[in-house]
């Protein structure tokens, strides 16, 4: 009898402690953190609210670098066409097109994405060179955002390049980059001073390093012809 009670009384000091054991490990939880939501209301990472977040500045920036770029683009091709020219310059004008075009499409895809309007350009060979002025006026629609786009040759200036052959299609092709690299890198500036989609932003930072770096490279080039 006195063993039962014994053995009774440990067992229910063994659940005690059990049980206060339990006690101290259980915290109080603390609240979810509030979760972000879409505009259709699902929800969303707190990295995807950020990448959507855009302004007036980021659609300013896709808008006037993808005419800019694809300038670019057209003036590589123009060299790449001709076969009198050094190859040193032939292989700036195929890694800015291996750097732009990618960019080009990027841009393009934020617009989409934002739901803005784009450029009202299909591909790079429809504008750009001799059609420049009449395309830009039609997708830029602003006077002001049109001077802004420094760097920017004219339709004369390209035929101009278009025209020109040799050593002399060399020395003109840089240094119409040069310039136009220039411009690139004051709308760059501006979106990273300006911008609020972190992704846009980082663009234009890799922007304004790669020009930088093939303007004192073109003008090197430049020095030896």
């Amino acid at each position: 009898m006195t063993s039962r009670i014994f053995l009774a009384a440990a067992a229910v000091a063994v659940l005690t402690l059990s049980a206060c054991a339990n006690d101290g490990d259980d915290t109080t939880a603390a609240p979810p953190p509030a979760t972000a939501t879409t505009e259709n209301g699902a929800p969303a990472t707190a990295q995807e609210g950020a990448d959507s977040e855009h302004s007036a500045a980021d659609v300013r920036f896709a808008r006037m670098m993808i005419p800019h770029h694809e300038q670019a683009v057209e003036m590589s091709d123009l060299v790449l066409a001709k076969d009198d020219v050094p190859d040193d310059v032939r292989e700036l004008a195929e890694e800015i097109k291996a750097a732009q075009g990618p960019e080009i499409e990027q841009l393009n895809d934020w617009l989409e994405e934002w739901g803005e309007p784009g450029t009202g350009h299909g591909d790079h060979g429809d504008h750009g060179g001799t059609g420049t002025g009449d395309h830009m006026g039609d997708h830029m629609g602003d006077a002001d955002e049109m001077r802004m786009m420094d760097g920017m040759l004219s339709p004369e200036e390209m035929q101009e390049l278009a025209d020109a052959e040799g050593t002399d299609a060399a020395r003109l092709f840089l240094e119409q980059m040069i310039v136009h690299h220039e411009g690139a890198i004051d709308m760059a500036e501006d979106q990273v001073a300006g911008g609020t989609h972190p992704q846009a932003v980082e663009l234009a930072q890799t922007i304004i390093d790669t020009q930088q770096r093939e303007i004192d490279q073109m003008r090197e080039m430049l020095a030896g012809l």
